[in-house]
């Protein structure tokens, strides 16, 4: 699960009116609502945590588990399964194997990981209603906690009529994400890191071309959910800069997420009445692949990679051993 950024430019539609950040009152009440519901208050004052060799093996753990999670529910994702239905399964598994689903209850939210459809960017909340269809694309985000560590991953999954252009947005989605992962080393910085993937994202290619996400980050992650520091997926325009402070520069230890969001359109987003679901403002598709890294001495370790080599769409199914 991701953790937003400072509101900028996103409406937080409700039954009866929009939080518009044109106007004062909108960011003022917009902030206060992110604020309440989403953010880790203090956490941009939190200093960076350095694990240790104990760190690595329990983030090992944890991470394989989350994988693990998504391979097994890779074979019942299909036409007519409610996301409702998928989530049990999800939940099930992780109890099953010693892990606590660390999105359940967190800050209020309902369930056991986040199903987002089509143009939903993230935080799909899992409902009885709605029903895979076999045009749809879909991302799958979980965390669990396992022996006080937590593994944060999630994939794109397309069912058998999935349009072109989503097909496209989740391999250029998977492409930035490995990027990013690809300029982890100590002494690089996570502005390094932010430009990586938005290079490869805006990139035209016979004439397409995608755009990020800015509302909402990778994180740090270990110990606790969301930690120091935040992982921006674009790079910070020169003139905003100087609002912030000096780049983070990678360490031996620090353990992070990488995930950003890509939409076919515009990078604007709305979060709807739920306070959760957050999508698209011009409708059009949304992909996301995340995994849980760490830097070490000589460059990288990714804690959630799929021991079945699911790595993106279309996965040839792996029977496992009994």
């Amino acid at each position: 699960m991701n953790r937003p950024a400072k509101p900028t430019k996103t409406i937080f539609k409700k039954p009866d009116e929009a939080f518009d950040f044109g106007t004062l009152a909108g960011i003022s009440a917009a902030a206060e609502n992110f604020a309440n519901r989403f953010i880790e208050h203090g956490l941009e004052n939190r200093s960076i945590p350095i694990h240790d060799e104990a760190g690595f093996e329990g983030m090992r753990k944890a991470g394989r588990l989350a994988a693990d999670t998504l391979d097994f529910i890779t074979p019942h994702i299909r036409p007519g399964i409610s996301t409702a239905e998928l989530d049990r399964l999800i939940e099930g598994y992780m109890l099953d194997h010693g892990g606590i689903p660390a999105t359940k209850n967190y800050k209020g939210y309902p369930a056991s990981s986040c199903i987002s459809i089509g143009r939903v960017v993230n935080h799909g909340i899992p409902s009885e209603k709605k029903l895979l269809t076999p045009e749809d694309t879909l991302n799958i985000d979980v965390t669990v906690i396992l022996d006080g560590w937590y593994g944060d991953t999630s994939r794109m999954f397309a069912l058998p009529r999935a349009k072109v252009k989503d097909l496209l947005l989740m391999e250029r989605t998977y492409e930035a994400m490995w990027a990013g992962i690809d300029a982890v080393k100590p002494g690089a910085t996570l502005d390094d890191v932010g430009e990586a993937i938005q290079k490869v994202v805006e990139e035209r290619r016979n004439g397409v071309a995608f755009s990020v996400v800015e509302e909402f980050v990778g994180h740090g992650v270990g110990r606790n959910f969301h930690d120091a520091p935040e992982v921006k997926h674009y790079k910070i325009p020169r003139k905003l800069q100087f609002e912030r402070r000096d780049p983070v520069v990678l360490q031996p230890g620090m353990f992070f997420t990488i995930e950003p969001m890509v939409n076919v359109g515009r990078p604007d987003v709305l979060v709807l009445a739920d306070g959760w679901t957050c999508v698209t403002r011009d409708k059009t598709s949304s992909a996301q692949f995340e995994h849980t890294v760490a830097v070490t001495e000589t460059g990288v370790e990714v804690f959630t990679r799929s021991a079945l080599g699911y790595e993106k769409p279309p996965y040839k199914l792996v029977q496992k051993a009994a």
